[in-house]
């Protein structure tokens, strides 16, 4: 029987294993070391203990594990929200992205400077700041909680926001393309126990808008002046002015040359081939 099964395999057959067997494992890679991820082992061990209670007969139990089955999906949507909320917003990025954002070289390298200045000098004085760098993640509603700015970004502006005791200090400032959207604004908080509790809510709201978007996040510590980076849920410390502009650089051009069309690549492989 099951060398028949194997010989009547054919490659369409295989071909539907691969593809599903990839999502199932695309799906766990969103969800590892989530709180999602426990959730997920909870319902799957009650989903094994209903054969098993049925076939001790142990009625009761058979009976509540069975009536908490059958609200699991309307639960999971609920319960998971924030992953699939995180999922879809990356299957989103990544399909239908027309245009990376800071792109254009000389205005990443305007805009990069800017912030890495600003960071340096504020960390000299030991200012707290906390600077997000919008990617294709729109952040309109977090734009909303602040106060609308709209200027030509600066290290100089900048500075002046985040001075100490000033109405925008405490907030968080968004920088779309070589433009500072608005300052002041309010964002979500991690919410992961795991989290270091010598950080403050400054790099707690860093991590939080890092995990629902693919935001680039410097925060500049009020107590100890250090320079950190929050990308896709981590927190990464201790960045001088150098490493800081190199990070934020590989990281803003790797985004952008995996957005690539395939034409694209084969063009950019032909001239870097040309050019030895």
């Amino acid at each position: 029987m099951l060398f028949l099964s194997i010989k009547n395999i054919t490659i369409w057959n295989i071909l539907d294993i691969i593809v599903v067997s990839y999502i199932f494992y695309k799906g766990y890679m969103l969800i590892k070391e989530t709180r999602a991820e426990q959730l997920l082992k909870g319902i799957l061990l009650i989903t094994l203990l209903i054969p098993i209670s049925k076939w001790l007969q142990l009625t009761m139990l058979n009976w509540i594990l069975s009536s908490i089955i059958t609200i699991a999906v309307l639960s999971a949507i609920i319960i998971f929200q924030p992953e699939i909320r995180r999922a879809l917003e990356h299957i989103g990025r990544r399909a239908f992205a027309e245009k990376h954002f800071l792109e254009d070289e000389s205005i990443r390298d305007r805009v990069i400077t800017a912030i890495v200045n600003a960071a340096d000098n504020l960390s000299k004085s030991r200012t707290g700041a906390l600077i997000i760098i919008e990617q294709l993640t729109g952040l309109g509603e977090i734009i909303t909680t602040g106060t609308k700015i709209d200027a030509l970004i600066s290290a100089a502006l900048l500075e002046n926001i985040f001075v100490v005791n000033t109405p925008l200090h405490d907030g968080a400032t968004i920088i779309r393309n070589d433009r500072i959207i608005a300052s002041g604004c309010f964002l979500p908080l991690a919410n992961d126990s795991e989290i270091n509790k010598q950080l403050g809510t400054r790099h707690r709201a860093a991590i939080g808008i890092s995990e629902t978007s693919d935001a680039l996040t410097v925060v500049v510590s009020e107590e100890t002046g250090t320079i950190s980076l929050a990308v896709n849920g981590r927190l990464t410390r201790n960045y001088d002015k150098d490493k800081l502009k190199d990070i934020l650089i590989r990281i803003i051009k790797s985004r952008s040359s995996k957005k690539m069309t395939f034409k694209e690549r084969v063009k950019s492989w032909k001239l870097r081939k040309g050019s030895n």
